[in-house]
C-alpha cells in the first residue's frame, strides 16, 4: 500500500491546489451571497492559508498551523446556506479543473463533516 498516492498528489499538488484556490475564492468573491464575508480580508494571506488547509487535510507534505475550523469561523455566523454555496463552489471549481470524480467525492465528503464545526447554530 505504500505505494498508493495520496489524495494530495492525486489533486496534482501544492500548484494544482494554489490553482484550484484562487479560482474558488473568485467564484466566492463573485457570489452576492459570500462576497460580504471578504470585506476587509487579506485575500493573499486568506489563499495562503487555504492552501495550506488543504494541503494539510489531502494528505500533504504541510502541516496546518491555523486555528480549528470552528474558532476560525465562529465570528462569521454563517448559515447552513452559507456553507452549501461555499460547497457548491468548491465542487464547481475542482469539476472545471477535471478533477476526478472520486476525488472530488473525497473532498467534499472531508468538507462536508466540517459543517457543524463551521456553521453557527
Amino acid at each position: 500500500m505504500s505505494g498508493e498516492q495520496s489524495l494530495y498528489e492525486r489533486l496534482g499538488g501544492e500548484d494544482a491546489l494554489s490553482a484550484v484556490v484562487d479560482e474558488f475564492y473568485e467564484r466566492m468573491l463573485a457570489d452576492e451571497q459570500l462576497q460580504g464575508y471578504f470585506e476587509d480580508v487579506d485575500m493573499n494571506s486568506l489563499r495562503a492559508h487555504q492552501v495550506q488547509f488543504f494541503s494539510s487535510v489531502t494528505g500533504g507534505p504541510v502541516e496546518y498551523t491555523g486555528e480549528d475550523m470552528e474558532a476560525a469561523h465562529a465570528h462569521l455566523d454563517l448559515s447552513h446556506d452559507d456553507f452549501e454555496a461555499t460547497a457548491v463552489h468548491l465542487q464547481s471549481t475542482l469539476e472545471s479543473f477535471d478533477v476526478a470524480d472520486e476525488n472530488v467525492t473525497s473532498v467534499m465528503t472531508a468538507v462536508a463533516s466540517l459543517e457543524d464545526d463551521i456553521v453557527a447554530d
